[in-house]
């Protein structure tokens, strides 16, 4: 499996401690950011959630959308890289918290996950160009329907004051 260090070289490891599996769909798409964030995680493979939807509240998120779905990427996190990335994602301040839900992994399997969503799930809006770019990176990388990404971008301009 490729950790978040390694995923460039190909570097397998094997590990005895508690993980859990963690489905991106921001700017946790980034290998490097999670090299940093997370750095014994390991990816696992892409797939996708299905009834929910992109949405931009300044952040990435996902909402409930019947018919729609997700790309993610899978992580699998050490407890001390899932303490990090709660850290990161604001769980403590109550920004994001996690939800466990199934993904359908491009192999055909289903996985339970953790993903984190938003707390306040108010009107979409834009993200920085930074922050959409990285995300836009991920959608390249893992060869993603880069429709869902134009549609939520599209969405929050649209909700944006005029």
């Amino acid at each position: 499996m490729k950790t978040a260090k390694t995923a460039k070289t190909e570097k397998t490891t094997t590990s005895k401690k508690s993980t859990k599996l963690n489905a991106a769909y921001g700017s946790n798409l980034s290998i490097s950011q999670m090299a940093y964030r997370c750095p014994d995680a390991k990816i696992i493979g892409t797939g996708k959630i299905n009834d929910y939807k992109l949405v931009f509240r300044y952040h990435a998120d996902i909402e409930k959308s019947v018919g729609s779905y997700v790309p993610v990427l899978v992580w699998e996190l050490t407890a001390a890289d899932e303490k990090q990335l709660d850290r990161y994602e604001g769980v403590k301040g109550g920004y994001y918290h996690q939800e466990d839900v199934t993904v359908l992994m491009d192999d055909g399997k289903q996985k339970e996950v953790m993903v984190y969503i938003m707390n306040n799930q108010e009107t979409p809006s834009l993200p920085s160009p930074e922050y959409f770019e990285i995300i836009a990176e991920g959608y390249e990388r893992f060869n993603f329907d880069k429709k869902i990404l134009k549609r939520a971008l599209r969405e929050a301009k649209e909700a944006e004051p005029r």
